[in-house]
Order: structure tokens, then sequence, then C-alpha cells
């Protein structure tokens, strides 16, 4: 993530992103966070699963769309110079604390904004504007008290402490942002989670009390609210393609979507389907989705071998 450091100054500075720029206008969608149905397949080792946010339209695009409609009006309203650019997690901003002016919410223990009534399921989107508006003076006040239920139920201890995130723990940046192999200690606590993490969400008590309305840009599409993982294994780069098409999930790419995949499999069930569809990939032409498979596959074999022991020490206890 080398690029934080490159654009340091834009992070600071907004105008050095839009010259000229005066405001930044902060708006924020909610999306689909059902609790129920995210444990359910996460409890699920032969399924995988993919952060709620990215099942719909690439939230990217989405956004931009509709704040492109909302710039335009006011510059009907405004008049000519009126100057606006369009940002959705495409430019570098420090959004965040930009919501927090703005009285959308406080930055939770998790690093995720949290709102009181929307809890943290929702995406932000910005304008940068030449117009003087008159800005929010009053900040949402941080409420997360004493609770430690995030840091708690991080699976690789990515939140290292209250408002800390060691991103190169963190499940969001190892299946979606890194590019290399994922660390061997780290491939266990991985579950069966390929794209993204929203275990530090789930357990947020604000989002069990959140009151969404939620876009139906984010419906979940192509089934992949809670999909097989030895089919997802299958798709070569053109199924990839076609079933990330307009999708968050694009990002990764087949090479990466692979790996992530692969891991997962080899963290689930030792059912002879999983093996099956990783001996047909054993051959990838990419190392790095080798490496994967030859890691899931050992690991499921060592799992069946603790299996069978414990099964075969179990038969041969006395009777009572």
């Amino acid at each position: 993530m080398g690029y934080m450091a490159r654009t340091a100054l834009h992070r600071l500075d907004p105008a050095a992103l839009e010259p000229g720029s005066l405001r930044v206008l902060v708006f924020t969608a909610d999306y689909a966070l059902e609790r129920r149905e995210a444990l359910g397949v996460l409890s699920d080792g032969s399924r995988g699963y993919v952060a709620r946010y990215a099942l719909g339209r690439d939230y990217h695009r989405a956004l931009r769309v509709r704040l492109r409609r909302l710039a335009r009006a006011l510059a009907l309203l405004a008049g000519p110079p009126y100057r606006f650019r369009v940002l959705a997690d495409s430019a570098p901003l420090m959004e965040k604390p930009y919501a927090v002016k703005a009285g959308l919410g406080w930055i939770g223990k998790n690093t995720c904004l949290i709102h009181p009534e929307g809890g943290s399921a929702r995406l932000l989107g910005e304008i940068l504007t030449d117009l003087p508006l008159a800005a929010d003076a009053t900040p949402t006040p941080d409420s997360c008290g004493r609770c430690r239920a995030c840091l708690e139920v991080c699976p690789t201890g990515a939140l290292t402490a209250p408002y800390r995130l060691d991103a190169r723990r963190c499940i969001s940046y190892l299946t979606i942002e890194h590019h290399g192999p994922i660390p061997v200690e780290l491939r266990p606590l991985l579950g069966n989670r390929i794209f993204g993490c929203d275990d530090c969400q789930l357990v947020c008590p604000w989002n069990l009390r959140a009151r969404r309305h939620p876009l139906p840009d984010f419906d979940e599409r192509h089934g992949l609210g809670a999909p097989e993982l030895a089919a997802l294994l299958d798709w070569d780069e053109a199924t990839f393609d076609a079933r990330t098409e307009g999708s968050a999930l694009r990002r990764v790419g087949h090479e990466r979507w692979l790996r992530n995949v692969a891991t997962a499999l080899g963290n689930g069930p030792a059912h002879p389907t999983a093996r099956r569809a990783l001996l047909q990939r054993q051959t990838h032409p990419s190392a790095l989705v080798r490496e994967h498979v030859r890691w899931a596959l050992d690991a499921l074999g060592t799992r069946a071998q603790a299996r069978e022991s414990a099964s075969c020490e179990k038969a041969t206890e006395p009777l009572a």
C-alpha cells in the first residue's frame, strides 16, 4: 500500500486533488448487512463469504452516477462558474474524518464510520466544490464507550488497539489489496472469507439497532451471497469476468480470486468434492495459485488424518 505515502499531500489538502476546492460535501449510502444470514454463511466452511457491500453493483460506479446527478442539479442552482468533482473511494481523500466533521457519525474502535441510527454498513461519496457553503460545526461524539466487541472478534488480530488497524493482518487487505502469497501463518485464520471481511461490523451493537434503507444497486447478484467454494474454484477467467462484470469483485482479478478460494477450501471440511476441485488446479499456470492449492491440499490431508485417528481411538476404547 505504498500509494498511501505517495498521495499523502492530496489526503491532507483536497485542493491538491481539485484546485480551487473550498468545501467537501459528504454523502452516505446504506447496503444490506443481515447479521443472521451473514453468520450462517461464515459457519458453513463449504461456502465462500463475500463482504456484503460487494454483493451488488460496484459501489464506485453506483455512487458516482448518483453524485454526478446531484452535482449537476447543484450547478443549475448555483450557476457558472460553479465547479465540482465527484469521488467515491476513487481518489486519495481522508473521507472518514470529513464525514465526522459533517456530522455523519464517529470513527469507531474498528476504524469504521458509525452512525447512531444507521450503524456502519454505509458507503461514502463526496463532491469537491468551489462553492463557499456554510460548514457543519457539530460533529457526532464518539459513542463506542467501553465496548471491545470488534477488537475481540477480529479473526487475525488486525485491530491491535482501539482505533488502530494493522492493515498487514486485515483480511480485507489480504484478500483484496495484497498481490502476493497470503502469509502462511494467517491462512488458517481467513476461514471461508474470499473477498473482504465483516466480522467487526457484525458484532457492533450499533449495527444491531441500525435502521437502514439499502439502495437496490447493492442487491445480491450472481448468487454470490453463499456460493459453493468448489464451484468457484472451477471458474475460468472468462467465467470470472462474466460473473463479476460491474462488481467490486473484479478488482482482485482471476488469479487472486483462485488464491483466495483455494485458501478457503483448505480451511473447510475435508470433503472429497473440495479435494477434487483443488487437484484440478494443481497445474495452474500461476505459481501463486499452485502454492495456495498445495497448501490447501496439505491442510485438508492433515485434517482428514486427524479425524481418522480420532475415530480409530474411539473405536478401540474398552466398553464400560
